[in-house]
């Protein structure tokens, strides 16, 4: 658990500033609420040792403190604000940069798919394994600071003129600031439970509605309904002893602060006149060190929800790459010509050959339509190229170098890959388009759209570029769908296009239409189009058939 939590630490380093800068106000804050209740005590401390008269009390060190206290207790809620303000906003700084780069993680490591990994799963991975590290900071780190300025402070004020008391403060307010730490390995356990728990009920709601077509013809939705029953009550019982752990905790941290505030009243009942004022002002600091304390014990619950948190995403995110990059890259090629040589390939070794000896040229600018049933290997051939596999023999080059010497990053920048299920996402036309090109500008926007003859409807949008596509592109149909995901592939810097049955799902005259606007907006590219048939407005320079695991020359 400490490895994955500094892991954290260590990915939340470009946020250091407003992380530091919240530590830095939630010490300020404790600070002013001790500073409160010292300059109160003294005030009090005045008052009885002077009688409580007037004009005694408007003298010396009494004065001095009646005066501070109420700019003080002015400040205090400023600082409390700040501290809010800041600390929560470097959280969520924090947590959306994490989830940023877990997803770009996994779309590194799953970039055929999630494979054998359950869909729900990983959405709480995303969101509520990622949403569990702000107790990391709010509830651990953010006290533990505001509370060890608290117990220094103390130590400072009292330790230099009554060390005795200050260690009757310091030993059961400093046990109150460990406990977490000590409560930490068995709140771990029962935080570990909660969080595997969590992501099980999640997949069992997430996955069946996903396919609930099925579910449904399978007449599944008692038993959909029962597994989710079930994990229900495996959640509730983990979330039950955690928060036994937890209640235990504040339990004792409780006791121990007042432990603090009673040791401290003997004292200042035994030390008679002369110890009457630290005493008194003993008294009213402890019950500062109360409110900054008191939250510390159950931070032991939090500091285990994070340390689960943190290892099943890290667990997901150092899933090995399909394709390790090579420990020395060697220099990015100056040509574009794609050459196939000897490709032998299988997804695992107790499959079938998808390849056997397969050969591929694609000179620059070159147009090769490669036809082929299901199954195939058309969409395995783009995962190769991409390298989202590696082939057991053969080569692949890209302007003469082979690509398994070249970073992902420098083979995926010169190729693209257009699928068949090219996804929008839930955001602006431009968001989506961007994806390709993060620097694109407005007018290349256009221009891309333009292209792929959609410019004129997304210009009669009310909000033009800024209009949201809907959750997977529903504000679009099949075809306006279609060409947007084309311009976003044209935004792209690649030299080579790999279309995937770009058109499928299409009515005939819609994917007529769109396969010539793509023939015209692809001019200048090496394409290779992936198709079950031709319907004779591609143009192709070539054309391929896949069978037997080679690419055979063919007529149509």
């Amino acid at each position: 658990m400490r490895r994955d939590l500094f892991r954290v630490l260590g990915l939340w380093q470009t946020r250091r500033v407003w992380l530091v800068g919240g530590l830095l106000v939630a010490a300020l804050s404790a600070l002013a609420g001790v500073a409160l209740l010292a300059l109160a005590g003294r005030v009090v401390a005045g008052a009885v040792a002077h009688g409580q008269t007037g004009a005694v009390l408007l003298s010396g060190g009494a004065l001095a403190a009646l005066l501070w206290l109420r700019p003080v207790m002015l400040f205090r809620p400023v600082a409390r604000y700040l501290e809010r303000l800041v600390t929560h906003e470097a959280t969520f700084r924090a947590l959306a940069d994490m989830r940023v780069w877990f997803f770009s993680r996994l779309a590194e490591r799953l970039p055929t798919g999630l494979g054998l990994r359950q869909a729900g799963d990983l959405l709480g991975r995303l969101v509520a394994d990622v949403e569990s590290l702000d107790g990391l900071y709010l509830r651990v780190i953010v006290p533990g600071a505001a509370a060890l300025a608290v117990v220094l402070s103390l130590a400072l004020v009292i330790g230099g003129a009554e060390p005795a008391l200050a260690a009757i403060l310091a030993l059961p307010l400093v046990a109150a600031l460990l406990l977490p730490l000590l409560l930490a390995p068995a709140a771990a356990r029962a935080g570990e439970a909660a969080a595997e728990s969590q992501g099980a009920l999640r997949a069992a709601v997430v996955d069946p509605l996903t396919g609930i077509e099925d579910t449904l013809a399978a007449n599944g939705e008692s038993r959909a309904a029962a597994r989710v029953a079930a994990e229900g009550a495996g959640l509730a019982a983990a979330q039950r002893a955690l928060s036994r752990r937890a209640a235990m905790g504040g339990a004792v941290g409780s006791l121990l602060v007042q432990a603090a505030l009673l040791g401290s009243l003997g004292w200042a009942i035994t030390a008679g006149a002369a110890g009457a004022t630290a005493g008194l002002m003993a008294v009213f600091l402890a019950i500062a060190a109360s409110e900054a304390l008191g939250l510390m014990p159950r931070a032991g619950a939090s500091l285990a929800a994070a340390g689960a948190g943190a290892r099943r995403l890290f667990e997901a995110a150092d899933t090995p790459e399909p394709v390790p990059d090579p420990p020395a890259p060697a220099a990015a090629p100056s040509g574009r010509a794609l050459k196939v040589t000897g490709l032998r390939f299988a997804w695992a070794d107790d499959r079938g050959l998808v390849f056997d000896d397969l050969e591929l040229d694609v000179p620059e600018g070159a147009r090769i339509a490669l036809l082929g049933p299901s199954g195939t290997g058309k969409s395995t051939l783009a995962a190769l190229l991409l390298k989202f596999a590696a082939p057991q023999a053969g080569r692949i080059t890209l302007g003469g170098v082979d690509i398994a010497t070249l970073p992902a990053a420098e083979v995926r920048r010169r190729i693209t890959w257009l699928t068949q299920d090219a996804r929008l996402f839930d955001d602006t036309i431009a968001a989506n388009l961007r994806l390709a090109a993060p620097g694109a500008t407005d007018a290349e926007l256009w221009r891309a759209l333009d292209r792929a003859q959609i410019g004129d409807l997304v210009r009669s949008l009310p909000d033009g570029l800024e209009t949201l596509c809907g959750e997977a592109g529903t504000r679009f149909s099949g075809g306006q769908g279609r060409r947007l995901a084309l311009a976003r592939a044209l935004l792209s810097p690649a030299s080579v296009l790999i279309l995937d049955e770009p058109a499928a799902g299409l009515d005939a005259d819609t994917e007529r239409a769109f396969l010539q606007t793509l023939d015209e907006a692809t001019a200048g590219r090496s394409v290779i189009l992936i198709l079950h048939h031709l319907i004779g407005v591609e143009r192709p320079t070539r054309i391929l058939r896949l069978a037997g695991g080679r690419a055979i020359p063919a007529t149509g």
